[in-house]
């Protein structure tokens, strides 16, 4: 909703200026916002209670400092309307599809494929496996989840659930506070971090009925991958993806269920989402 005092001086000083109309009106252009975006970083985060025991939230906040990948414009936020004018708060956000924690609906990679409003919401709820791969990942910034790692999950864990969610820790969120280290680009300008090998996708995919799968990086597939194999194999069977998880160290192996909050604007490839997971 818009305030009707903003509403209100918006016509009428689009009625004087007769050039730009209402937008213009409002003086909201996106260089605008993103240097209002900018400045509203600065702010202070208010304090919040601590999560309920059980209950782990898996998502980074959204801010213009949070790593994006190569080429994408930073979330942006810029307030538009005040307590003190029209009696609300009101922020006008600015962001690529894939920004922060976010999810890849099917039509990302996939032509034909499912987009966001179309995912289906028994989907978003399920089973989750955290599956480790930090100590490789420590030493190999290009480790990939594999079918070996998925089997010895299994050896401790037990078989992995059908409609599960499985979920890829590799430690790479250490390195959020640095957007560079986070990227990671050599000198040719790719980036290099863990994701999923499409060997091991397309299994959870033919043996377990997989719903989707997740990462704490900004990709399923490996950062170097050209080819975007996991994307095809996981995106292309209908499933879907989230991207750059925090917090994964923190939830069990097994046993827990995740919840995303995706996002359901009419034809999108995806969007940032709010994931929990309940233990």
């Amino acid at each position: 909703m818009c305030a009707p005092t903003i509403v209100r001086i918006a016509h009428e000083q689009a009625a004087r200026t007769g050039r730009r109309g209402f937008l213009g009106a409002l003086g909201v252009t996106l260089s605008g916002v993103t240097a209002l975006g900018a400045a509203a970083v600065a702010r202070p985060a208010r304090a919040h209670a601590a999560p309920p025991s059980g209950v782990f939230d898996l998502t980074h906040p959204l801010h213009p400092g949070l790593p994006i990948w190569p080429g994408s414009p930073p979330f942006t936020s810029a307030a538009v309307n005040t307590y003190d004018n029209g009696g609300f708060a009101q922020n006008m956000l600015a962001y690529w599809e894939h920004s922060g924690t976010h999810l890849d609906a099917p039509a990302h990679r996939a032509p034909g494929g499912a987009t966001t409003e179309l995912v289906r919401a028994e989907d978003l709820v399920a089973p989750l496996v955290v599956v480790d791969i930090s100590a490789r990942a420590a030493t190999d910034a290009d480790a990939g989840l594999t079918v070996d790692d998925l089997e010895r999950w299994q050896s401790e864990h037990g078989r992995i659930p059908p409609r599960a969610f499985v979920a890829v820790y590799s430690g790479w969120e250490s390195r959020l506070t640095d957007p560079a280290a986070f990227l990671n680009l050599d000198a040719g300008g790719a980036p290099h971090a863990p994701g999923i090998d499409v060997a091991a996708a397309e299994y959870l995919i033919a043996e377990h009925d997989i719903v989707g799968v997740g990462v704490d990086t900004l990709s399923i597939d490996h950062g170097r991958a050209v080819d975007y194999a996991t994307h095809t194999a996981v995106l292309g069977a209908g499933r879907y993806g989230v991207e750059m998880l925090a917090g994964l160290a923190a939830v069990p192996p097994s046993g827990a269920t995740v919840m995303v909050g995706a996002p359901k604007h009419v034809g999108g490839s995806g969007g940032p989402c709010r994931v929990f997971a309940l233990v």
